[in-house]
């Protein structure tokens, strides 16, 4: 190669791959890519003894877990026996593994002081007393909503609140608008989100702006996010719940940008300044004030005008 530079230049672009390769084989568990190797495609093989030759079979689309998202998740460093049973180290599988209880949030995230500002303990409680756990029972779990392969949080480390409110009402949706996974846990027929919510104007610019648990949970002062969802007769229908200087979206949706900013901009609600405009929420009392006394004295101005003219006539 004539240019000596570009050469270097390509030595080095070689070797930081070659460094990222190693950190990813390092960060991947073997022990997982054995289980990806069948669970992160359509189809698996394996030798069968009696037909003695390999045969290869379709998985189960439910069983499939993408290890691309499941790498770029809150659990990415834990091995699939962390959860599931060390049996299925072994292959074909017992078929009586199917059957082993799943362990919750709380067992590895209850009493652990690395977790404490998180306050799992609080939300188990709300996730109790909602109205998912008391009409389900122990059918309704914490994976019902939060996919343990690529869930990640959110309202934490997204600074676009437009990316927060997607992957929030997905999550929603993916019971709500699948009747399959819907109808896991109940006979009832899937209602249908949009009717449900006709009475709500301009549907498509709410459901784009704010996520389900903003009117459908109660709020909670201990809980980032509120796991306390309502039963439909409670939920918010009132706009001034919303659409007012003292929004409940600062408790919900914002709360956690509201309180990073107040620290940084110095009044309550500089988070939704900052992020989007909501009608009656996006308020100053100075420039409240300001308003009503241009307005005053415009008014003021005409009645004074008009009492001359008709006095000097």
């Amino acid at each position: 190669m004539k240019n000596p530079s570009i050469l270097k230049l390509l030595i080095i672009c070689i070797l930081i791959s070659g460094l990222n390769l190693s950190a990813q084989e390092i960060e991947h568990s073997p022990q997982n890519s054995k289980c990806f190797a069948c669970h992160g495609s359509k189809t698996y093989t394996y030798y069968n003894d009696i037909l003695e030759r390999h045969v290869t079979k379709r998985m189960n689309p439910y069983f499939i877990i993408d290890s691309v998202l499941y790498y770029d998740q809150n659990h990415k460093t834990f091995e699939c026996i962390d959860c599931h049973s060390y049996d299925y180290r072994t292959f074909p599988h017992d078929a009586s593994l199917r059957m082993e209880p799943m362990p919750n949030c709380i067992d590895c995230h209850g009493g652990d002081e690395d977790y404490a500002k998180f306050n799992f303990e609080a939300i188990e409680e709300e996730f109790q007393q909602s109205v998912h756990s008391t009409k389900h029972s122990e059918e309704f779990t914490c994976y019902m909503c939060h996919n343990p392969h690529n869930y990640k949080i959110s309202a934490r480390t997204e600074e676009n609140i437009k990316d927060v409110i997607v992957y929030d009402n997905n999550i929603c949706l993916s019971c709500h608008a699948n009747v399959d996974k819907y109808q896991l846990i109940t006979d009832m027929a899937k209602p249908n989100v949009l009717q449900k919510h006709d009475w709500l104007p301009n549907q498509l610019l709410h459901f784009s702006s704010v996520r389900c648990i903003e009117c459908h949970t109660k709020i909670s002062d201990s809980t980032l996010v509120a796991h306390l969802v309502q039963p439909k007769e409670k939920a918010v229908k009132l706009c001034v719940e919303c659409h007012s200087s003292n929004s409940r979206l600062m408790a919900t949706l914002y709360k956690f940008q509201a309180t990073e900013a107040r620290s940084k901009f110095g009044f309550f609600n500089a988070s939704v300044l900052n992020n989007t405009y909501i009608i009656g929420a996006n308020r100053n009392l100075y420039l409240d004030i300001a308003s009503i006394l241009i307005v005053g004295f415009v008014i003021l101005g005409i009645i004074i005008h008009a009492f001359l003219r008709y006095k000097f006539r």
